[in-house]
């Protein structure tokens, strides 16, 4: 038997003023939405290159059409449902199962410069019963099950937006005695500093010629001030 895995990639669609708020706060909106837009197609050419089954989970839910004018009719697209992001998040996951795959993973568009080693790995962690991603700002930007280890509890409870969110789900899970494999610690990319950060940590990788990258050399004066040397 072939152990079907899917990747669910959570999405906004890049309305202005509606995504990336903390970074409009530091640039303004239309900056703020050029860079989403960016790091939204940067993380699907890396799963694209990775060989990836994956679907689009969108939000708001009736934002299907003006996203697949967007990104193209070729993706599988799905809309978020819930009344939170915990129980959207546990509602895809419960789709993904109920459509008989082994395995899914849910990633944020926030994280442009993941690359597929991370997403293989945690694809592969399959002697555990979850797999985690902690990010720097005390969330995280992935989470996995098996299709006989899902816990729908894990979303319950949680402030989300704050940096208690990884805190509190580690402690879910070892309420629950699971075994959770644990990935490298990495940044989403929510305000100015993490920004800074994307710069200074990808000189010299892959993720230089990225489409996001080029956008914030383009854009390096409006981003980061004149004497800014990024």
């Amino acid at each position: 038997m072939v152990h079907k895995k899917c990747i669910l990639v959570f999405l906004k669609n890049p309305e202005r003023g509606k995504v990336k708020s903390r970074l409009a706060g530091d640039l303004d909106r239309d900056l703020a939405r050029s860079l989403y837009k960016n790091f939204v197609l940067d993380l699907l050419d890396t799963l694209k290159k990775g060989g990836h089954s994956f679907r689009i989970c969108f939000y708001p839910p009736d934002a299907g059409e003006k996203l697949s004018d967007w990104l193209g009719k070729g993706y599988s697209y799905l809309p978020q449902n819930g009344k939170d992001l915990g129980e959207r998040m546990k509602n895809a996951f419960l789709d993904a199962f109920s459509e008989g795959f082994f395995k899914a993973l849910i990633i944020g568009s926030d994280i442009p410069d993941i690359t597929n080693q991370i997403i293989n790995e945690a694809l592969e962690s399959d002697d555990n019963d979850a797999v985690i991603g902690p990010s720097f700002d005390g969330g995280y930007y992935l989470i996995g099950f098996k299709h006989n280890t899902f816990l729908p509890g894990i979303f319950e409870g949680i402030e989300w937006g704050t940096n208690t969110v990884f805190e509190k789900t580690m402690e879910i899970f070892a309420k629950n005695r699971y075994k959770v494999h644990l990935l490298p610690k990495w940044h989403d990319v929510d305000r100015l500093e993490d920004l800074r950060a994307l710069v200074d940590g990808n000189k010299n990788t892959d993720f230089a010629n990225s489409t996001t990258m080029a956008f914030i050399r383009d854009n390096q004066k409006k981003l980061f001030g004149e004497n800014k040397n990024h």
